[in-house]
């Protein structure tokens, strides 16, 4: 592990803010399409546990080896849905698909009436950078 960011957030800019400031100190320097993708699971679970999960209950981000756990907890039971078979009009559901592409491992697991979601995005390295 080479760092832990445990910043207390309260909407998904500050969870982009405190992941893009642990993978930009990490080294060797973190390739462009990680960061992008990382920024973007980071955005989409924070907003699925304030939209879907009755509120954020936690959230956490550190760097192992050749990837990011990010933890973001919410205070609703209920799993992520997808979209698939819903009505053309439904809302939501297309945000859990592209977590899921964009990660290499997802572990739900209860938490104190609600659940928290731990996903682990693969990092490349750009080693030309440093």
């Amino acid at each position: 592990m080479t760092g832990t960011q445990q910043t207390p957030v309260n909407k998904a800019a500050e969870a982009r803010d405190s992941v893009q400031e642990l993978l930009s100190a990490h080294r060797p320097r973190v390739d462009e399409l990680s960061m992008i993708d990382a920024l973007l699971v980071t955005s989409e679970l924070v907003t699925n546990a304030q939209r879907h999960g009755a509120g954020l209950a936690g959230f956490s981000a550190r760097i192992a080896t050749g990837v990011l756990e990010v933890t973001v907890a919410d205070n609703s039971p209920r799993h992520p849905a997808t979209a698939i078979g819903r009505d053309k009009f439904g809302v939501g559901g297309y945000g859990w698909p592209m977590i899921q592409k964009l990660t290499s491992c997802v572990v739900i697991v209860p938490a104190d009436g609600g659940k928290a979601i731990t996903v682990t995005v693969p990092l490349g390295c750009d080693r030309k950078a440093d």
